[in-house]
């Protein structure tokens, strides 16, 4: 399903073990979950929010995030 926009969007990188790959969760206002990736994977993650127009500001985010940490993104 694809999601409609949003003006935050609030994401969390979680640590992957051993042979369990690091993954990134992305939530919306009410921090329901709206889309679950590989963190190695983010362009085919970000189809799933369908947000063509701020892919770059995206993508270039989830790369700056901390572990464990939940972090939100305003968008305009």
């Amino acid at each position: 399903m694809l999601y409609s926009f949003r003006n935050t969007l609030y994401f969390i990188k979680i640590k992957g073990k051993a042979k369990i790959p690091d993954y990134i969760q992305v939530r919306d206002e009410t921090l329901a979950l709206i889309a679950y990736f590989r963190a190695d994977h983010i362009e085919n993650g970000l189809k799933q929010i369908d947000m063509p127009h701020h892919n770059d500001t995206i993508k270039e985010f989830i790369q700056s995030l901390d572990y464990g940490k939940l972090t939100y993104l305003k968008l305009n």
